[in-house]
């Protein structure tokens, strides 16, 4: 059966409704993939963000956790490589959910293929900034600081941070894809079959000598997707 892969939905990012909207038409997909699906795979930003304490977690996204349960119960794995805006994951995906969690890039054989997996972030060159404070936000030691604050605090500031960068991110043009293409040519010159980005948030697919390149685009605009199946992998958009 196929295997399905999304990307940067950033549930969380708008008002209300237009996020209901939005978590709708994602859980419409997931569950008219469920029946035919071999396995699932998020390529991170799912949560325009998401930060874990102890004993808490972000509301306001249960739907979407219960349509991801529903795979694992049918025994379909999930892989969900962090983000940039959903990386400060604990263990409550694994442990709760059964989700396979990944905070770095990672190669999978899926559908017979040697597929890698990479969310996109911190591969511009361009983009100094991001690729300066990225291991400042994913150290342990400032992870485990900001757990400190209460969540009542912590969540609204954090959440609030992530939609300001979103919007000053959303114009501008690191020269992302010349990042990624970099290095999607050389996963295949070291043998891999398919390579999945997402970040980007605009929809991209080609052919690199024997290997395909894959940007997912995003479910705030284009609602597009991947599929493998029969060994061959296409960009598709979901209208359901």
């Amino acid at each position: 059966m196929p295997v399905y892969f999304i990307s940067d939905v950033h549930l969380g990012l708008g008002d209300r409704q237009a996020e209901r909207q939005k978590e709708d038409r994602l859980l419409a997909f997931l569950q008219g993939i469920l029946p035919k699906t071999e396995e699932l795979c998020i390529l991170g930003d799912l949560f325009d963000f998401w930060f874990e304490y102890a004993t808490v977690i972000p509301k306001g996204f249960h739907r979407t956790l219960t349509a991801l349960q529903a795979f694992t119960d049918r025994s379909i794995p999930v892989h969900y490589i962090a983000g940039n805006h959903d990386f400060w994951m604990g263990d409550f995906f694994q442990k709760e959910l059964g989700v396979h969690m990944y905070l770095d890039p990672c190669e999978l054989t899926l559908g017979g293929k040697r597929v890698f997996m990479h969310h996109g972030d911190g591969l511009a060159p361009r983009d100094t900034g991001y690729r300066m404070i990225k291991p400042v936000l994913r150290n342990r030691l400032a992870i485990r600081l900001y757990r400190l604050l209460h969540p009542d605090i912590g969540v609204p500031l954090a959440r609030g941070s992530s939609r300001t960068s979103r919007a000053y991110t959303s114009n501008k043009d690191y020269g992302e894809e010349e990042g990624m293409l970099e290095l999607a040519t050389k996963k295949f010159t070291e043998g891999c079959d398919i390579v999945v980005m997402g970040h980007r948030h605009r929809p991209h697919i080609e052919q690199i000598d024997k290997g395909t390149y894959v940007n997912l685009g995003d479910w705030i605009s284009f609602h597009t997707y991947a599929v493998l199946d029969g060994g061959v992998v296409k960009l598709e958009t979901w209208t359901g």
